[in-house]
C-alpha cells in the first residue's frame, strides 16, 4: 500500500508514516478557560480585548472547548477569529460533551461563573462526535477546525464510568477522528485531559497525533510525566500541548491549584523558593514556567489563558526573555526540579 513495505515489528512506524504529519508551529497560544468565565465573569467586550491583544502580539494558536462557559468561550473565539483570514491561525476545540439549551433555572451547577443556559452530557460515540464538530463550526462560524481534542475522558471527570466511555470512544470518536484526519476534514486529533493514563490508553488503542496534556507538566510538578508520559509519546511520535502550565494560575500567584482551592502540601514553599531564585537571576516565575515546559522536546506549544490583556503581554514577554543556564542548574541542585527533566539549553 502506497509503496510502503511493513517490516517485522514496524507497525508503529507504519502508522506514523500514514499520518498527515501536522506540525503545530506556534509555541505560545491562548487557551479559552478564562474567556469561558472559568475564574470570574468576563464581558464580551473584555474577552474581545484579550483576543485582540493576543492577535496583535502575534499569537496564532487558539484553543477552546464547548465545555468552557457552556459554549460561551467557543462563541467568543469565533466572533473574533472569523474576522481573520482562516489560513493565518490554528484553531482547536474539543468533543466529548453534547449541549442542549435549557431555561436559566435548569442550568446545572458547574465551575463556570457566568455560563450560557445549557445542560450537557458526556458522549464519545461517532454520531455524537460528528454532531459536536458540526455544532462547534456553527457556533464559531469557522469553515474548519484544525485540531480536535477528545475532552475530559478521564476518571477525574467521568468517575467509575471511565472504562465504559473509553470503549465507547475506541469504537466511536477515535475511529471517526482518524477518518476525518485521513480525509483532510481535520488536520490532527488527540486527547485533551488532566491525567496521564487516558493519553497512554489512547496511544495503546488508537493513533492520535497530538494531545493536550493539562495539569500534568509544570515547573512545580512534572516527575510523573517525565517518567511515564514523555517516553511513550516520544516513541509513538505524538506531540503535546501544555494546558494549565501555570497550574491554573497558581504559578502566577493565585491561591488555586489545578482548578481547586486546596493547595498541595509544600507547594507554597516550593513556589516561593523558585520565585526567589528566579529574582536572583533577573527573571521571574512566569518566564521560568513557560520556558521550562517548552524545553521538553515533546511539548510543541503552551496555551495559558488570560483574564485580562496584561496577562497576554506578560506571557509574550516571558517566552522571549533570556534566562541564565545557571538558574536551571541551581533549581536541579536544590531538588526543585526533577534531575531527569529537560531544561532550556540542554
Amino acid at each position: 500500500m502506497y509503496g510502503i513495505a511493513i517490516a517485522e515489528n514496524s507497525y508503529t512506524n507504519f502508522i506514523l508514516l500514514m499520518k498527515t504529519h501536522f506540525e503545530l508551529k506556534y509555541p505560545l497560544g491562548l487557551g479559552g478557560v478564562a474567556i469561558g468565565t472559568g475564574f470570574e465573569p468576563l464581558s464580551d467586550e473584555e474577552s474581545y480585548h484579550i483576543l485582540e491583544t493576543a492577535w496583535n502580539q502575534g499569537i496564532r494558536y487558539y484553543d477552546t472547548s464547548p465545555w468552557y462557559g457552556l459554549t460561551k468561550s467557543e462563541r467568543r473565539f469565533g466572533d473574533f477569529l472569523r474576522q481573520k483570514s482562516r489560513d493565518e491561525f490554528v484553531f482547536s476545540t474539543k468533543i466529548g460533551r453534547l449541549f442542549d439549551a435549557v431555561d436559566e433555572a435548569d442550568v446545572p451547577p458547574t465551575m463556570w461563573k457566568a455560563p450560557l443556559a445549557y445542560d450537557f452530557r458526556h458522549d464519545y460515540t461517532a454520531d455524537a462526535t460528528a454532531r459536536s464538530i458540526e455544532e462547534s463550526l456553527s457556533r464559531t462560524g469557522l469553515d474548519h477546525i484544525d485540531i480536535v481534542f477528545v475532552h475530559d475522558l478521564s476518571e477525574d471527570q467521568v468517575g467509575d464510568r471511565y472504562d465504559y466511555y473509553l470503549q465507547q470512544a475506541e469504537k466511536g470518536a477515535f475511529r471517526l477522528l482518524s477518518d476525518y484526519r485521513d480525509q483532510g476534514i481535520i488536520k490532527a486529533w488527540g486527547m485533551g485531559v488532566n491525567k496521564i493514563e487516558p493519553i497512554l490508553d489512547c496511544i495503546r488503542i488508537a493513533d492520535p497525533d497530538i494531545c493536550l496534556s493539562a495539569t500534568q507538566y509544570s515547573i512545580l510538578e512534572h516527575e510523573d510525566a517525565v517518567d511515564r508520559l514523555l517516553p511513550v509519546v516520544r516513541e509513538h511520535g505524538v506531540k503535546l500541548v501544555s494546558g494549565a502550565g501555570f497550574n491554573s494560575g497558581y504559578i502566577g500567584g493565585r491561591e488555586r491549584y489545578n482548578y481547586k482551592d486546596v493547595i498541595p502540601k509544600g507547594m507554597a514553599e516550593k513556589r516561593a523558593r523558585i520565585a526567589a531564585i528566579a529574582q536572583q537571576y533577573g527573571t521571574d516565575l512566569i518566564a521560568a514556567a513557560i520556558q521550562f515546559v517548552l524545553a521538553a522536546d515533546e511539548f510543541v506549544s503552551i496555551i495559558p489563558g488570560a483574564s485580562r490583556p496584561g496577562q497576554v503581554l506578560d506571557n509574550c514577554r516571558a517566552i522571549q526573555s533570556s534566562i541564565s543556564h545557571d538558574f536551571w542548574k541551581e533549581l536541579k541542585h536544590e531538588g526543585l526540579i526533577y534531575t531527569q527533566a529537560q531544561v532550556p539549553g540542554v
